[in-house]
């Protein structure tokens, strides 16, 4: 075992620059853990870099790797790590770095946890990052409570079809932002709400003590929808206009509790633990929009593109 196949991009540019090649297998250090990939999806920032648009921080090395999150099998376990064994099926995400559209990931155990045992590796894949992205975002960042208005913008996507469902399971009243063609997907995700992003303007919103932002526009319009004790959370900036938008995020500390709250995540293991948990409860269904093989890693960036989408576009590799 030698190599392994893998989805590359030689340059930056459209989808089309995307293809299934062969990388070295990854080299498992003693405190590693070496996972074979069942699944994996395709998530927002893995658009922007392969289109170059932070490449200030991906740089000019290539070839580049795609991929956030996976679902697989542990392969190899090394010398230093306890409590795992070859065979366990676990989920996790890489943090800070792309490469898990392949057949291999090596990680640290923090990286990882059980998966659960009550969906597929292609189900349970698609609530990976959006599920420790709302639970963080929605919990930890927000402290939303039971009976609390929560709006969540960007309803049918890859995280706002989850935070919609964990909303409700934290007991919050839930209305969704989302395309026309997406409300009835919403509602049947659990939103109290459903309302059509393009006929409705911001400003004709009601109040809302909690909104989350997956969009990353127009956070000042948002703003003046809360209560007075109303959280913003923003998982995304403008990234059309990054020193606009960054420049509203930071200047928003000003205004205390209403200020932009915005993070980038990093989820570690007993975030992911509690991810579980949710699943294997019944709080949280799999939202799979469509399932590729690796050949297809092109086509399912383009898909993501073209909006719309409901839940994730996941890749499957065995």
């Amino acid at each position: 075992m030698n190599d392994m196949r893998a989805a590359l991009y030689d340059r930056y540019g459209p989808p089309e620059v995307l293809y299934e090649g062969r990388v070295p297998v990854p080299v498992r250090k003693p405190g590693e853990v070496l996972v074979r990939v069942h699944a994996a999806s395709v998530n927002g920032g893995e658009v922007h870099g392969r289109a170059g648009k932070v490449r200030l921080v991906t740089g000019r090395r290539f070839p580049q790797r795609t991929g956030l999150d996976f679902v697989g099998e542990v392969a190899e376990v090394g010398p230093a790590v306890t409590g795992l064994r070859a065979g366990d099926r676990v989920w996790g995400l890489l943090g800070r770095t792309f490469g898990s559209v392949a057949e291999y990931v090596s990680v640290r155990p923090r990286q990882i946890a059980y998966a659960p045992g009550n969906v597929t590796s292609t189900e349970a894949v698609s609530l990976l990052a959006g599920g420790t992205t709302s639970l963080t975002a929605l919990r930890d960042k927000a402290g939303l409570r039971a009976g609390e208005r929560l709006l969540v913008r960007g309803a049918s996507g890859g995280v706002g079809s989850v935070a919609v469902q964990l909303g409700k399971a934290l007991g919050a009243h839930v209305t969704g932002l989302a395309s026309a063609k997406n409300l009835d997907f919403v509602r049947e995700l659990g939103a109290d709400e459903a309302l059509d992003h393009r006929a409705t303007p911001l400003a004709d919103l009601n109040r809302y003590d909690v909104i989350l932002d997956t969009v990353g526009t127009e956070h000042r319009a948002l703003q003046r929808r809360l209560t007075a004790g109303g959280r913003l959370v923003s998982i995304a900036f403008d990234i059309d206009r990054p020193v606009r938008s960054i420049g509203c995020i930071l200047g928003s500390a000003v205004q205390g509790r209403r200020r932009v709250r915005f993070f980038s995540g990093n989820p570690k293991h007993d975030l992911l633990a509690e991810l579980t948990a949710y699943v294997e409860r019944g709080d949280l269904r799999p939202v799979v929009d469509t399932v590729r093989p690796l050949a297809e890693i092109a086509a399912a960036h383009r898909a993501l593109e073209a909006g719309g989408v409901r839940g994730k576009h996941v890749i499957q590799l065995v």
